[in-house]
């Protein structure tokens, strides 16, 4: 029987642009076109999300490498959280009906430090029991290690666990240690699969 909802934070709870982001900050588009590709990457955002290294660490290695785009990079580092546009259309008013239904609310997210700024800005992040943050455990989804962390944190059992990502490969890792999961692609798609998955329990 699900009692635990637990949600990614990227794409879920809140959405972010990095092309906003850039757009905004770099207008230039030359420079923009050369600074992108240095940060919107898989490689570095996992660097981010693991943080095994500062920031301003990973930062000032690519200036070393990029001096010429040190104004960029450093500016980026410390407007990180920027990045975050607000809140997924409709998730805050949904979460506030599942807590009311009985369901504990837990958040589960590959992020970097700057994490906690956007959690002190957004009301939605109020609503969780809980969170595991990748940043925090050395671990990003879907390393197994991360979803333990989760269930031994808060005594949880992962089949009364239901997982939200945006992502599938993540979903795949939540099912292979026993917590099933939903490709999040909206609030409505969301509570539709929620609501048939807690009919057929």
């Amino acid at each position: 029987m699900i009692k635990n909802l637990i949600f990614d934070f990227g794409k879920v709870l809140v959405d972010y642009d990095f092309d906003a982001f850039f757009l905004q900050h770099i207008p230039d588009e030359k420079r923009r076109n050369a600074f992108k590709p240095l940060f919107y990457n898989e490689t570095m955002q996992q660097r981010f999300d693991r943080e095994d290294e500062t920031l301003e660490a990973i930062g000032n290695e690519v200036i070393a490498q990029h001096p010429e785009l040190a104004e960029e990079v450093r500016f980026f580092i410390n407007h990180y959280e920027e990045l975050v546009i607000g809140e997924i259309e409709g998730m805050r008013e949904l979460i506030t009906r599942l807590k009311s239904e009985g369901f504990r609310i837990y958040g589960l997210s590959n992020w970097c430090s700057k994490v906690y700024a956007t959690m002190a800005q957004y009301e939605i992040f109020k609503l969780l029991d809980g969170y595991v943050v990748s940043s925090e455990e050395k671990s990003i989804k879907p390393e197994k290690k991360i979803y333990l962390r989760l269930f031994e944190k808060y005594d949880l059992k992962p089949e009364e666990c239901l997982f939200a990502d945006d992502k599938m490969v993540n979903i795949d890792a939540s099912r292979q240690v026993g917590m099933d999961g939903i490709v999040f692609e909206n609030t409505t798609q969301y509570e539709r699969e929620l609501r048939q998955r807690l009919k057929n329990q």
